[in-house]
């Protein structure tokens, strides 16, 4: 099963877990952004460009993923596209979005959406810890050993 990567917003301490994942399991692993980024030489790690625009690389992302891919994306939208075609989503944060919990999740992001256009200051995430990496590196494990990658 291959891992595609929303990697325009993707934090380089977890693209490098990633191509660590690619190298050791030898997982496919497909990154994709509107805008030029490296890759390490891997037979198993791709770079696609895609146009520039809102939500372009997103819906590429759904267009080419099957059901039992991994996606990893901070966008709870993509994330729900993604469970709905059968897919699972993974946050840089550890978090792991699937059918039981997508739907709050995109009611929360929908509701602080609303107070920020309201004018509400909701602040931002804070920065990626260590323990988000930990979180996100033990997620990315379990999904590798479940389906055999």
């Amino acid at each position: 099963m291959p891992i595609w990567v929303d990697a325009d917003a993707c934090p380089a301490a977890i693209k490098d877990i990633l191509f660590r994942a690619a190298s050791r399991r030898g997982v496919q692993v497909t990154l994709l952004a509107n805008q030029p980024m490296y890759v390490p030489p891997s037979p198993n790690i791709r770079f696609v460009q895609v146009a520039r625009g809102f939500d372009v690389a997103d819906h590429e992302i759904v267009m080419r993923m099957t059901a039992g891919d991994l996606v990893i994306t901070n966008d709870i939208p993509l994330a729900a596209d993604v469970i709905a075609k059968g897919g699972q989503a993974l946050n840089p944060r550890g978090e792991l979005y699937d059918a039981s919990n997508i739907a709050a999740s995109l009611s929360m992001r929908n509701f602080m959406d609303g107070l920020r256009a309201s004018g509400v200051d909701t602040g931002g995430p804070p920065p990626l810890s260590q323990r988000d990496r930990q979180l996100f590196a033990n997620q990315l494990d379990k999904w590798l050993v479940r389906t055999g990658a």
